[in-house]
């Protein structure tokens, strides 16, 4: 009977720790994303899972200036990130949007893509540790706030990932007949696509247009990649805007980068102590 017990006791010991090692595996498989506000004003981000893995940072939440905030994601989560503008949430009875810029419906969670204008961090992770992490910044639904994307820490072994996003502000640039203007102001809080500003094949890259061959650069995409030249510009505008990454890297979305953010990028920043969400 001493023996039998004796079994039993080592065998629930053996369990616990075998399901311990389990949950530590699966935590190190996870890919943590940090966010940071380097813009003079808060900002709500956006989440949004594109294939229905996981919802992170719970869909959307507030970011004051210069703050911080940490999460992670599984294996294969693939998503995007965005930066609203002008929100105010203290009437949720009211109906329609909340945000100046880059709206999900008027929810502060958000469960649906940013309005346009908007600028888009957007990644697709690794399913396992061999493959490759993919990701970009998009401004082809236009621009609202600068972000910029790097690699942070000791890289995995065989990784060579880039600076994606911007150097810029757009809207300091952005051209009358793309500018969405503050309500009652001349303030400039988001530059539209020319796509969406004029509905033609030749910006849209549809119709006789649908193909790279016959969908290239035009002068406001060009606007769009002086002030963010790893950005996409354009639906086709993959050679300068496409980054892979080894499974495991970790990655800091910033707010209003500068030039000096995407100089860094090469020097692998160590983050002051921030909060991290779980």
């Amino acid at each position: 009977m001493e023996s039998l017990l004796l079994f039993i006791a080592i065998l629930s010991v053996a369990t616990v720790r075998c399901e311990s090692l389990v949950r530590s595996v699966a935590a190190s498989n996870r890919t943590t994303f940090t966010l940071r506000n380097n813009c003079r004003y808060t900002v709500w981000p956006g989440t949004l899972s594109g294939n229905g893995v996981a919802v992170l940072g719970g869909g959307g939440f507030e970011l004051a200036p210069h703050a911080v905030i940490s999460f992670s994601a599984p294996p294969g989560w693939s998503g995007r990130f965005w930066a609203r503008t002008g929100c105010s949430f203290s009437n949720n009875a009211a109906v329609g949007p909340k945000c100046a810029t880059g709206d999900c419906g008027g929810a502060l969670n958000c469960t649906l893509g940013g309005t346009p204008p908007v600028t888009l961090a957007e990644f697709t992770l690794a399913n396992r540790a061999n493959e490759k992490d993919f990701y970009d910044v998009s401004l082809v639904d236009g621009y609202n706030v600068g972000i910029g994307i790097t690699a942070l820490g000791k890289l995995p072994k065989g990784s060579s990932c880039g600076y994606a996003g911007c150097v810029s502000d757009v809207n300091a640039r952005c051209p009358p007949e793309l500018r969405v203007k503050k309500r009652n102001t001349t303030e400039t809080i988001a530059c539209m696509s020319a796509c969406e500003a004029f509905q033609t094949e030749q910006y849209c890259c549809t119709g006789a247009h649908s193909v790279p061959r016959s969908c290239g650069p035009t002068k406001y995409s060009k606007l769009f990649k002086a002030a963010c030249p790893s950005a996409y510009s354009y639906a086709y505008d993959d050679p300068t805007s496409t980054f892979t990454c080894s499974a495991g890297t970790k990655y800091l979305v910033t707010f209003c980068p500068s030039g000096a953010t995407a100089n860094a990028a090469h020097f692998r920043p160590r983050l002051p102590g921030h909060f991290v969400h779980h």
